[in-house]
């Protein structure tokens, strides 16, 4: 009788020493669904590239904002959409480890060319169609 009460109390003492060492051990190497995501543990050139023209385009449409050349409206607009084209490329980047595969680059060059000459055109800065013949320059866009 007292090896049986010995051996349970040996028991209840293991898992009452190993219950808070398991969790505080999960709890290291386990995510959970609020936690951030990783970012790319590295950045292929076409990202790179990528990140930094959008970041042209934004720094862009700062100098507009300051210079008065777009209200501040049209400056969050364009913001939120470089914003998107940004997320997507990093989405597609981070699914092929940190590359864009060429179709889809030249997908998202094309939307942040679109962006960048919706900019110019909200500026007064894109240039002009037309030779003038038919009474006049259009803006393209």
């Amino acid at each position: 009788m007292r090896s049986s009460t010995s051996l349970k109390i040996a028991t209840l003492a293991t898992l009452l020493v190993a219950a808070p060492l398991a969790g505080a051990y999960a709890a290291g190497h386990h995510k959970g669904a609020l936690d951030a995501s990783d970012t790319p543990d590295f950045y292929g050139p076409r990202l790179t590239s990528f990140i930094g023209q959008v970041d042209g385009v934004k720094q862009g449409i700062a100098d507009a904002r300051q210079a008065n050349n777009i209200t501040p409206a049209e400056a969050r607009a364009l913001e939120m959409r470089a914003d998107r084209i940004s997320q997507a490329a990093e989405k597609v980047a981070s699914s092929d480890r940190g590359r864009i595969p060429s179709s889809q680059y030249h997908q998202l060059m094309h939307r942040l060319d679109n962006l960048d000459q919706r900019l110019l055109t909200d500026t007064g800065s894109g240039f002009n169609m037309g030779d003038g013949s038919d009474g006049g320059n259009y803006p393209n866009g």
